[in-house]
């Protein structure tokens, strides 16, 4: 167990916060260039990130769910990637009642491209690091990710300060 009251660990606590702050603006900033350059909202970028990242289509109220978007505005965020060409919405085989969003290859390959190209450019922060250190990079992006989604959930539930 770690010893909260050592100031040197207080240090990089903080220290990590402000870099986290800084990481989390430049990552949203970068969001939005990527966005101006593609032509679409930053938020169809990232929920075109989390459609490709999954192994299945979604449901409109996956997206919406995954996005923290209600379900409406989760409807007019697939109609925009719809008429883009992004992605098709197809009858869920297993369940009628039911439609998926499905990327579409083709044209998420233009998303994808830009991607690449920067991709390689990222890769190269992480070129000097051991396996043991990427795997606790992992490790540690999934529980952020998965603490987000709470954190997320708990905000949602709270009433909004005046």
């Amino acid at each position: 167990m770690t010893d909260a009251t050592d100031p040197r660990r207080a240090r990089l606590y903080e220290e990590l916060s402000a870099e986290s702050r800084r990481y989390l603006a430049s990552y949203v900033l970068f969001n939005q260039a990527v966005a101006d350059h593609l032509g679409l909202h930053p938020t169809d970028v990232q929920a075109l990130s989390l459609l490709t990242a999954e192994p299945e289509p979604l449901t409109v109220r996956q997206i919406a769910d995954m996005t923290g978007l209600t379900t409406g505005s989760a409807t007019r965020l697939v109609d925009r990637l719809e008429r883009g060409g992004y992605v098709a919405r197809r009858p869920d085989t297993r369940d009628r009642r039911r439609v998926l969003v499905t990327p579409v290859p083709e044209r998420i390959a233009r998303v994808t491209a830009v991607w690449d190209e920067l991709g390689r450019t990222w890769q190269t922060l992480l070129d000097d690091h051991s396996e043991d250190e990427l795997r606790a990079i992992t490790r540690h992006m999934r529980r952020a990710n998965e603490l987000s989604r709470t954190q997320i959930q708990r905000l949602r539930a709270l009433p909004k300060p005046e």
